[in-house]
């Protein structure tokens, strides 16, 4: 007999919140468990958990680093998205250890942590092995990044065992080192590649100029900083991101073909599909549905010049990407109409809750008619990242500045040239990154998140730099000590 193991929970035994593996993954089972598993069918399973990164209604990764951030929220609309209050809680920094939305999300990273324990464990190639440490560290990163603690358990562990847990520190070196370890055997990866979903020699170079762009923040004694960046770990980030665009990597000069079928130039690394109005399109907008609930906040949305391409785009003269304000159009010049036959307007005044349908600005970045994947990892980004390494202390290469890359951007972009600080960067990163899902985690590196207050968000407390260890974890392990705050 094979006991299913309770994966997010921290492994700690049978319980109505297991997950359960399919029988024909395993093929060799002994009474205590199992020794290896179908490699093939499990790598498969563990790609898949990178779903637990784009969620589905805003419940995953992304769900929570945007919801918690500058530049989105869901408020109700007469009875709708109340949803028991868990998206208001976010957005105004009020959630707690039993939010089931972070706990949705330590459980989907859990699972796929082990998944790729599961893999190695099981004789798997050098490939599938190179992915499976790749995934991992990927996995870990976000929990490094959400929570400051990873649990891990190797396979040979009884499920009587706690799991060891990790504090940010010791993951950090742990996934970095097997990202550096493991990197000779992906392959390059670059925009030509014919699946853009699969791990490469350029995501691994990505994701470690995130991991050392904000080593800082993971080795820092205080989880809310102040912080210090090395030279050191800003030149690492420098190399890793001229690494990336060895691969030919390129900026789209169309900024919404980043989110269509129509070019791969920036995309390192995609998920096979995203859910259905995952980032997020209004009904009134397509045939295909989605969901109508989420707006971005009036002051992010005046972070952007009027000419900024990244605003507002209109392929027929009609139907608009980017961030939707005010009367929305059709190509022959009607109007669409609001639930009350009047014409749809989108408005900047929205409120937390007892809206009506067509209060708050809404964003469309995906063509629902022309899906190439969700984008966990992008070229723009990078240039970014570089950007900012030089600002706080690295080395510049190949006669770039700081301002150059930013201009760069910006040029292409259709934005005016500016001086450029890590203020200014920060700014920068949500016009070109907004709802990608990683807005918080900026906010906390650039220490604003605890620090400032925004629409709906008055609360100031470092605690919230970290969510909590869901109260579930820790009573199932004593090897976690909660976050404090909780």
């Amino acid at each position: 007999m094979v006991c299913t193991l309770l994966f997010g929970i921290v492994f700690s035994g049978c319980t109505d919140l297991e997950v359960e593996f399919n029988d024909s993954y395993y093929v060799e089972q002994t009474d205590e468990g199992f020794t290896k598993v179908d490699v093939e069918a499990v790598l498969i399973s563990a790609y898949s958990r990178l779903n637990s990164i784009v969620g589905s209604s805003f419940s995953g990764v992304s769900g929570l680093n945007e919801q918690t951030s500058d530049e989105l929220m869901i408020p109700t609309r007469a009875t709708d998205w109340g949803n028991g209050g868990v998206h208001r809680l976010l957005h105004a920094h009020n959630w707690d250890a039993a939010h089931n939305d972070i706990l949705s999300v330590w459980n989907d990273l859990n699972v796929g942590v082990y998944y790729c324990n599961q893999i190695l464990a099981s004789n798997p190639t050098t490939l599938q092995a190179a992915e499976a440490k790749t995934i991992r560290a990927y996995l870990m990163y976000h929990l490094i990044d959400l929570f400051g603690q990873v649990p891990f358990r190797e396979v040979d562990q009884g499920v009587d065992e706690d799991p060891a847990v990790w504090n940010r520190s010791e993951a950090f070196d742990f996934a970095v080192g097997e990202l550096e370890a493991v990197m000779n055997d992906l392959p390059d990866g670059g925009p030509d590649v014919e699946d853009p979903t699969k791990m490469s020699k350029a995501f691994v170079h990505a994701l470690l100029a995130k991991f050392y762009i904000n080593k800082a923040v993971y080795k820092s004694a205080n989880p809310a900083g102040p912080y210090t960046f090395e030279a050191a770990d800003m030149n690492k980030v420098v190399a890793h991101c001229d690494a990336v665009q060895s691969y030919g990597y390129e900026l789209e000069e169309n900024y919404f073909d980043n989110f269509n079928k129509n070019s791969r130039k920036e995309k390192i690394l995609t998920f096979t599909k995203w859910w259905n109005g995952m980032w997020i399109w209004p009904q009134l907008h397509n045939s295909q549905g989605g969901w109508n609930g989420a707006t971005t906040l009036g002051s992010f949305y005046d972070k952007f010049e009027t000419n900024d391409k990244r605003l507002f785009y209109s392929p027929d003269g009609g139907r608009g990407f980017g961030l939707l304000e005010g009367l929305q159009t059709k190509s022959d010049g009607s109007t669409y109409l609001n639930r009350s036959g009047e014409p749809l307007v989108f408005t900047k005044e929205v409120l937390l809750t007892g809206n009506a349908d067509f209060e708050g600005i809404r964003v469309l970045k995906y063509d629902p008619n022309s899906d190439d994947g969700f984008v966990l990892m992008r070229y723009a980004d990078i240039r970014l990242l570089k950007a900012e390494a030089i600002l706080r202390g690295a080395t510049a290469t190949n006669g770039e500045t700081a301002e150059s890359i930013v201009n760069e951007l910006r040029t292409i972009r259709g934005a005016s040239n500016t001086t450029v600080n890590l203020e200014m960067l920060l700014d920068e990163r949500g016009r070109e990154l907004y709802w990608e899902g990683i807005r918080r985690s900026d906010q906390v590196r650039f220490g604003t998140f605890s620090t400032t207050t925004w629409e709906f968000k008055d609360v100031t407390d470092d605690n919230l730099v970290l969510f909590p260890i869901p109260n579930l974890a820790v009573e199932s392990n004593p090897n976690f000590t909660q976050n404090p705050g909780y």
